[in-house]
């Protein structure tokens, strides 16, 4: 079967080569270091060694402001240019308007519509469903999606029995936080487990949004331990990812790249290809609207 991974990591950019603002240089961020030699910054956008691509992806689409989330992702998943259908970035959720287009354009949508495995693999917790019985529709691109295409979201039984991952990888805020009775994993197990559900589907979707929680300033206690737990997560899948599987791993907007302000950036987005189609995805993505289409483009 031939699989296609997206790692989404929420406010992500190719930032400036100064410690004093991008963590990347401030403290080692393996993942950089060892896979391509180097840490990327706005002055060297483009990296690649070993058949792995690091390039930047414009998230501003044309239009004037911060880039936001809720077009961004709309953008990402969707394979349009959402700012410029509503006139605006916006953000964090979707606009209303938007909705009626996830529902038809979604990628788990257009993967299923041509008979494709399509799996997300991040669990929520009972609380989430909760809010979800209540009525309340604040939810992100990616939720969305899966409740209006039918894809089921992972509960805590998932997550327990190495079938989902927790948003934070390694379980560690569903044990600390929320007093849920279950191990505390490493980043690599949370890497093999994906690797291993992807071989299983053709789309796979994980999201890592709490890169966009520390560029915003919250939860710095927690900053090391989040910052360490993605590296390692992405510096094992990336040094071992099958040959008969594609990687993107893809941002929607700058953030966490400069901690000196708590909005977001008109940096370019990171966006990081490896495995069977990586040079291809390299060289055809330029913005964040042309992930979803480059990657059908393989299986219709």
């Amino acid at each position: 079967m031939d699989s296609t991974i997206i790692i989404f990591l929420d406010g992500v950019g190719i930032g400036k080569a100064d410690s004093n603002i991008n963590p990347f240089f401030k403290y080692e961020f393996k993942t950089f270091t060892n896979i391509f030699g180097e840490t990327p910054h706005i002055d060297k956008q483009r990296l690649s060694r070993n058949g792995i691509y690091l390039f930047p992806t414009d998230a501003c689409l044309g239009v004037q402001g911060l880039p936001q989330s809720g077009t961004g992702q709309t953008s990402i998943f969707c394979g349009i240019n959402a700012p410029e259908t509503i006139g605006q970035h916006f953000g964090p959720f979707p606009h209303t308007s938007l909705v009626p287009i996830i529902k038809e354009k979604n990628i788990f949508a257009e993967f299923m519509r041509i008979d494709k495995k399509v799996t997300f693999l991040n669990a929520y917790p009972k609380l989430f469903f909760e809010y979800i019985k209540s009525g309340k529709q604040r939810l992100s691109v990616t939720t969305l999606s899966c409740i209006l295409s039918g894809v089921p979201l992972n509960k805590a039984a998932q997550l327990r029995n190495g079938t989902a991952l927790s948003a934070e990888i390694d379980n560690h805020r569903w044990v600390s936080r929320m007093s849920y009775k279950m191990p505390v994993i490493t980043p690599e197990l949370a890497a093999k487990r994906l690797i291993r559900i992807a071989a299983k589907n053709h789309f796979t979707l994980y999201e890592f949004f709490l890169t966009d929680h520390l560029g915003h300033g919250r939860i710095p206690e927690s900053f090391m331990h989040i910052y360490n737990a993605l590296d390692e997560f992405l510096l094992y899948i990336l040094s071992n990812l099958p040959e008969n599987i594609s990687l993107i791993i893809c941002s929607d907007h700058g953030n966490f790249e400069d901690i000196s302000t708590k909005m977001h950036t008109i940096n370019p987005a990171l966006t990081i290809s490896a495995g069977k189609n990586a040079g291809y995805f390299a060289e055809k993505i330029t913005d964040i609207s042309k992930i979803k289409n480059t990657i059908l483009e393989f299986y219709t």
